[in-house]
């Protein structure tokens, strides 16, 4: 069991609404080991079963050599201090997670919006480290979010808030997994940006988020399908600009910080997302340029956020 110098670790959980990450956390927010697991294709009845079973393994497997003290669950949705109110893009309600992991695990267990977890570690350690106001936004499955305030989260009381992915922007639009229509999320989450340009393209779900990044970086001008992507990509920061904008022109962020699998496509949406803001009238209170970056901790963010 490591116990250098008397040091003891925390397990941070990552639930996403396609995979579960887990990971060994040391005081310095650093992680030492991590363990993945795909939640695709799991029908909703199994989800329960397979998140704690991933759970209970990894923590018995991590404590055979960590002193581990803690264990900090980032979760997408609705959170309360020990129950899951409702996750849509898990398929979960009213669950109570902490009761049925400590049946197996004797330590102290809590649990958090995923987004919020994300966003308190870049607060700490990542890209948001230097502003005292901030934005952050998660997306992926879905989009989650969070507001920082003089370095710490905005308080919204018994319910986390800052659902920023069920903000309606196209009335009337796309039904949500939460029963609502033209929720952000629908039009400018990650899945939605691969399962549009998959369409375009005529592909299938088969190919992967990682190769859609190597076609759109692969494909030059003179290419067939260079239009069609740039179609569906300005479409999408489109919508992404519009939503983004008006979390702007109600917080009057310094910056805004963006993860989730967004990160691994920095490179070729980033700077479209940036111009859109500089070829277009967005915001009410107009700025010489717009404070975006990416998050510098990645999908590892949520896995640190979920112990601090």
């Amino acid at each position: 069991m490591k116990e250098k110098n008397n040091l003891f670790y925390k397990m941070g959980i990552d639930l996403g609404g396609s995979h579960i990450a887990i990971g060994v956390v040391d005081s310095n927010g650093k992680i030492l080991e991590k363990i993945e697991k795909r939640l695709n294709g799991i029908i909703t009845k199994e989800v329960k079963r397979v998140i704690e079973e991933t759970i209970i393994e990894s923590f018995n497997k991590f404590k055979e050599e960590y002193k581990i003290i803690e264990i900090g669950i980032a979760i997408p949705g609705t959170v309360t201090k020990d129950v899951v109110v409702k996750s849509v893009n898990l398929g979960l309600q009213n669950y109570k997670i902490i009761e049925e992991l400590q049946k197996k695990i004797n330590i102290p267990i809590k649990i958090r919006n995923d987004a919020k977890c994300a966003a308190i570690a870049e607060s700490t350690y990542g890209s948001l480290k230097k502003y005292e106001r901030a934005l952050f936004l998660t997306l992926g499955t879905g989009i989650g979010g969070a507001v920082i305030i003089d370095n710490k989260l905005l308080n919204t009381g018994n319910l986390p808030g800052c659902e920023i992915g069920h903000m309606v922007i196209e009335k009337n639009g796309i039904e949500c997994n939460c029963g609502r229509r033209g929720c952000f999320e629908r039009y400018a989450s990650m899945k939605a940006f691969k399962n549009n340009l998959r369409k375009a393209l005529g592909y299938t779900e088969e190919v992967s988020g990682k190769e859609l990044l190597a076609i759109m970086k692969n494909t030059r001008k003179k290419d067939e399908n260079y239009k069609i992507i740039e179609k569906v990509k300005k479409e999408y920061i489109e919508y992404l600009g519009l939503g983004i904008a008006n979390l702007v022109n109600i917080f009057e962020p310094e910056a805004i910080g963006i993860g989730g699998s967004f990160v691994y496509f920095g490179e070729v949406l980033l700077e479209d997302l940036k111009e859109e803001f500089d070829s277009k009238n967005l915001l009410f209170n107009p700025r010489k340029d717009i404070n975006i970056q990416t998050a510098v901790l990645g999908n590892e963010a949520g896995i640190i956020g979920a112990v601090l």
